[in-house]
């Protein structure tokens, strides 16, 4: 019994090695978007058992009889599948010579897929940008409805939410140019929008732009007064 165990563990072991040593290099991002390029699971199959084909055994282009051999399907799905890859410009086949024998032959060439994998990795990386850009925006925002709201010792109400809204994406006005007609206000003792507006309003016809063009502008109508 124990010899049994010890030559099933042997075993075991040199078929563990072998699958570590004929591994085929598979493209990850294959298994993530083969979906998104509305291939199916035979179409990703085909395609896995021709790259091992190139791979482990040489073979750059298979023949039918030996891809059926190898998948569960027939010989006219085997085809049909080919013909929508080399359609849907996922496959191409390439015509290429022996440089010793001047034999020419063919070959599948996969690159066309690969390149259609790194355009969907790159459209999700721009829109996981765009998320990010828009979850910091919102970070953004809601720090400057928290100094308001600190200002006013309540919370906002909807229409006031609005406002500061507006003067951001309709009127244009920085952040900081808001949160400085805002402390402009507290420190005239009239902390309410409308009295915001009007000092951004007036900023905007003297062409006051930065802060620092803000805290002149106000010395200088102050020193008026």
């Amino acid at each position: 019994m124990r010899r049994g165990v010890s030559a099933w563990n042997e075993c075991a072991s040199v078929l563990l090695t072998g699958w570590q040593d004929g591994h085929v290099d598979v493209p990850y991002w294959l298994f993530r978007y083969y979906a998104q390029l509305r291939m199916n699971e035979t179409d990703v199959m085909l395609v896995l058992h021709v790259m091992a084909f190139q791979q482990k055994e040489n073979k750059d282009f298979p023949t039918l009889e030996e891809l059926q051999r190898r998948m569960s399907v027939t010989q006219e799905k085997i085809i049909a599948v080919l013909q929508k890859l080399l359609k849907e410009g996922s496959l191409s086949i390439d015509e290429v010579m022996d440089p010793a024998s001047g034999v020419h032959s063919e070959k599948y060439n996969w690159r066309p897929l690969l390149q259609r994998l790194a355009e969907c990795r790159l459209e999700e990386l721009r829109r996981e940008q765009e998320e990010l850009g828009a979850a910091e925006e919102r970070k953004e925002r809601s720090d400057i409805f928290s100094i308001f709201e600190k200002e006013f010792g309540r919370p906002l109400t909807p229409m006031e939410l609005e406002s500061i809204s507006g003067w951001i994406d309709k009127d244009g006005y920085a952040e900081e140019l808001i949160l400085a007609g805002l402390k402009e206000a507290v420190f005239a003792g009239k902390v309410h929008f409308r009295y915001i507006d009007r000092i951004l309003l007036e900023w905007r016809w003297n062409r006051i732009q930065t802060v620092e063009q803000a805290k002149e502008h106000s010395q200088k109508f102050r020193s008026l007064r």
